[in-house]
């Protein structure tokens, strides 16, 4: 897999599975052409006031499109942080099936034109 901000070739397991949540998380659902339910909800709740029932609504947003599109992982616990408008730190607890690793990751969501 190659990254999306260098095009040299990611070199672990971890660098390839952030990558891909963080595609699944920014991608809107219906925008893939030919995978039209690819992707998350998060991006329809950019302009949403951020309160204890859009929390609890990212959470599920975000575990509803991992557990679909991500198989290479299984998700222990996950926390969101807003940062900036539209920028958010998802922080995620998770074990990779293949190797029974524990990994934490922190992964940066940037939504809109500014990122």
């Amino acid at each position: 897999m190659m990254s999306r901000y260098t095009g040299l070739s990611l070199q672990s397991e971890a660098e390839q599975i952030r990558q891909s949540i963080q595609d699944i998380l920014t991608t809107p659902i219906g925008s893939r052409i030919m995978r039209r339910s690819y992707g998350s909800l998060l991006p329809q709740m950019i302009d949403t006031p951020f309160n204890e029932i859009t929390r609890l609504q990212l959470y599920a947003a975000a575990a509803t499109a991992l557990i679909q599109w991500e198989n290479r992982i299984s998700l222990e616990s996950i926390s969101i942080e807003p940062q900036e408008h539209g920028k958010f730190i998802l922080d995620l607890s998770l074990t990779v099936v293949n190797s029974n690793q524990n990994e934490s990751l922190s992964i940066p969501l940037n939504f809109g034109a500014i990122s």
